[in-house]
């Protein structure tokens, strides 16, 4: 585990020198996210923040962030472009290893990051850090299995091309971004729908599941009192 985390530390710390605003696979559902969250939080945690675009939008309805990354670079990027932004904490840290208070948090966010970590693991140890009624959105990617996926990725292929000629005026990145983010890409691994939707029926009663467009889906919860079932 220390190796991987190691390697993915290094893969954005390279990634983060390349990053470029504009539009992606992963903002282009910050606003389904947002429409989930409260209006108002008063302490919100992003695990795998990057350079701070959904941190910053956190901050804009929440008294108080919490932004975690691996990634000494992206942290670095994110405080640069986030200096307005004084209720922001972003920190260089594993969220597998970080300290967390129960009941710490009524917002928790993770976008394209949980693919990295130990998903029960990381579930269990957030699920305590959340307060009652608190919320957590998840986006992240998936393991195609099976005719359904593959047609949703058939479809996906045109519209990624669309969004980004509209919205970036350009079909690709630079030849180096490109291949940082291959080089990234040969040690990921994903977990199917089916095996996404196990682990939540059994640590995240009533969370739903829900396949995005662009290789995404999305998991939304909300911590309620512990019910009868939970207890027996």
């Amino acid at each position: 585990m220390a190796d991987s985390v190691s390697k993915i530390r290094k893969d954005f710390d390279r990634i983060a020198s390349l990053s470029r605003d504009g539009w992606d696979h992963n903002n282009h559902y910050h606003n389904f996210l947002l429409k989930q969250i409260p209006s108002h939080c008063t302490h919100a945690l992003e695990i795998g923040c990057g350079a701070g675009e959904f941190s910053r939008l956190l901050a804009k309805r929440s008294d108080r962030v919490l932004a975690l990354d691996l990634s000494p670079n992206m942290i670095q990027i994110a405080r640069e472009r986030s200096k307005q932004y004084t209720n922001i904490d972003f920190q260089t840290a594993d969220a597998m290893t970080f300290e967390f208070l129960n009941e710490q948090f009524d917002c928790i966010a993770s976008i394209a990051a949980f693919h990295h970590l130990p998903m029960e693991e990381i579930l269990s140890k957030i699920k305590a850090a959340m307060k009652i009624n608190g919320v957590l959105v998840v986006l992240d990617l998936f393991q195609s299995k099976g005719a359904r996926d593959i047609f949703t990725e058939a479809l996906a292929i045109p519209a990624n091309l669309v969004f980004k000629l509209i919205k970036n005026g350009r079909l690709r990145e630079s030849q180096e971004s490109r291949e940082a983010w291959d080089e990234h890409g040969r040690n990921d691994s994903y977990l199917t729908l089916s095996q996404i939707r196990q682990i939540c029926a059994s640590l995240l009663p009533g969370a739903r599941v829900k396949k995005h467009l662009l290789w995404r889906y999305s998991i939304i919860w909300k911590k309620l009192e512990i019910s009868d079932r939970e207890i027996l």
